[in-house]
């Protein structure tokens, strides 16, 4: 039995929790007049950030008004990939707690933080080809959830030089979590007060770590939320929802992340399946119009995806690794895949806006403006189209157009390509005799192009070599290639000099019989 198991099991009594309850009072009473340290609520919306904010809202409004000298800060990180329903949920409680703060003269400031646009999940995905997140290659985390809260505090830190981070982690929600909370004890300081490890000049406050899940539910249905939020709607949220766990605010990577099963992003691959909002659709009908993205997510969900994706990796490199082979004791060398190829990049921003526009048309009338990726976002990925893949044929906003019936405004100020198109894109791969031949010429007329309205062309000799290295061998001789050096770098590590001898005059001799031209051979050519 885990220690979480335990922690649930332990039944107290009723009485004994409303006693606890009150010496918490007393004690985040204590602790917030003591100094002049910053809170930062963290804030998702769900169960356990309500319990916490709830408890200290009610703890800091029986103060008398000129002990109320210090803010409490309430975060929310927006993903833009949340559950709809949360995410309507969370912008609600946020807005009407603003409000209900100013009235009652509470030292209560709501933030939402949102990921920069460079950070979002679709720009990432669809605008760079990064591979939908998996355990090995968890990309997703870092960008949308930690860097967002992790700049605000960092900055909170600057101007008071200590914080202190009020979080709703609690024991009894997994064993990992409480073996982690249990770690985290070192270095206590006070009760529910432990500096924090990761973040130097911060303390972590968590004063519901030991309630139960029923205990939650308990202080929330019966004390009156202070924001005037009804916990009953959310109680409802939950019960609509197989789930009963959700993602906590996370700051920093010593944050216990999201579970198997819970409230997110509706997008998440770490899980097996989205089973809250499975669990939506399922039970209420009015929630139907969310199906298009649970189909988007289970698209996105597939393990072998290697038809979907280039041979190299973003940089052009080809990267090998050894692994076992499955029931065989032996090793082989295989390659790994790199970002979604154009053409998957192009069908992943179809079905995005195709499962916008299903959902505009079906969702309730207060969801029926919802935005699945942003203008700016759509922007931004055009932007790395053009210029670090060198898709001059600009087809973002034909798409855009195709799937939406409504033309593509940029807001970036002089976007798209003036001087290339779709014409000459056409032309190209017409007349070029397989696709890295095309591509090679499509990188090296965007890079000249790129160059052309410079007033000083220092560097364009090294830019145009560099897709030489990257884009001048189809598929299979790149990765022959690969594996060659593989094997000589292996050979001179193992001190086997007659291996490197063969393997090397094997390699001169390809060179010999195939020279490769480089862009000063082919430009200078010819002259004397």
């Amino acid at each position: 039995m885990t220690k979480a198991t335990k922690v649930e099991s332990s039944q107290r009594a009723v009485p004994e929790f409303v006693k606890e309850l009150q010496a918490l009072v007393i004690e985040i009473q204590e602790l917030y007049c003591q100094d002049q340290l910053p809170w930062i609520i963290g804030y998702s919306g769900g169960k356990d950030s309500t319990a916490v904010l709830q408890l200290v809202w009610n703890a800091i409004a029986a103060l008398p008004p000129q002990k109320r000298t210090k803010t409490v800060h309430v975060i929310t990180t927006d993903t833009m990939v949340e559950n709809p329903v949360v995410s309507a949920w969370v912008d609600k409680s946020l807005t009407i707690m603003g409000g209900v703060a100013k009235e009652q003269n509470m030292p209560i400031e709501p933030i939402l933080l949102k990921p920069a646009v460079k950070d979002t999940f679709w720009v990432n995905l669809i605008g760079k080809g990064y591979p939908a997140p998996r355990q090995g290659f968890r990309w997703c985390t870092e960008r949308l959830k930690i860097k967002p809260s992790d700049n605000y505090i960092r900055e909170k830190i600057r101007e008071s030089g200590e914080v202190i981070l009020v979080l709703g982690t609690r024991k009894a929600e997994s064993g990992s979590r409480a073996a982690l909370m249990e770690k985290h004890r070192n270095w206590r300081v006070f009760s529910h007060l432990n500096y924090n490890p990761s973040r130097p000049n911060s303390l972590i406050y968590t004063p519901i770590e030991d309630w139960r899940t029923d205990e939650v539910w308990l202080y929330l249905m019966q004390w009156q939320n202070p924001w005037g939020n009804n916990n009953k709607d959310l109680f409802a949220m939950y019960r609509g929802a197989t789930a009963d766990n959700e993602c906590p605010l996370v700051v920093d990577t010593s944050t216990p992340s999201c579970g198997s099963s819970r409230f997110g992003c509706w997008v998440c691959t770490l899980v097996s399946a989205d089973k809250s909002m499975e669990a939506m659709i399922q039970n209420d009908e009015e929630k139907e119009w969310m199906q298009p993205l649970l189909d988007l997510r289970n698209e996105l969900d597939v393990e072998n995806d290697l038809d979907r994706r280039d041979f190299r990796r973003r940089q052009g490199q080809i990267q090998l690794y050894e692994r076992d082979v499955d029931g065989l004791d032996a090793k082989e060398i295989v390659n790994i895949p790199g970002p979604y190829t154009k053409q998957w990049r192009e069908e992943w921003i179809r079905r995005v806006l195709q499962a916008q526009t299903e959902v505009r048309q079906n969702a309730p009338a207060e969801m029926q403006n919802i935005e699945l990726i942003a203008v700016e976002e759509l922007s931004e990925i055009r932007r790395i189209w053009l210029e670090e893949f060198h898709e001059f044929d600009d087809v973002l906003p034909t798409i855009y157009r195709e799937m939406t019936g409504q033309e593509f405004i940029d807001p970036r100020p002089n976007a798209g390509s003036e001087q290339l198109g779709l014409d000459e894109w056409s032309i190209l791969e017409e007349i070029c005799d397989d696709p890295m031949h095309f591509e090679l010429m499509t990188r090296l007329l965007s890079t000249e192009r790129k160059f052309q309205t410079m007033s000083r062309r220092v560097g364009i000799i090294d830019a145009l070599e560099k897709h030489f290295d990257t884009s001048s061998r189809v598929r299979e001789e790149a990765i022959d290639n690969a594996h060659l050096d593989w094997n000589i770098k292996k050979a001179a590590k193992a001190g086997d000099v007659e291996a490197v001898k063969q393997l090397t005059v094997g390699t001169a001799s390809i060179q010999e019989n195939q020279p490769a031209s480089s862009w000063a051979d082919l430009k200078f050519k010819g002259r004397s």
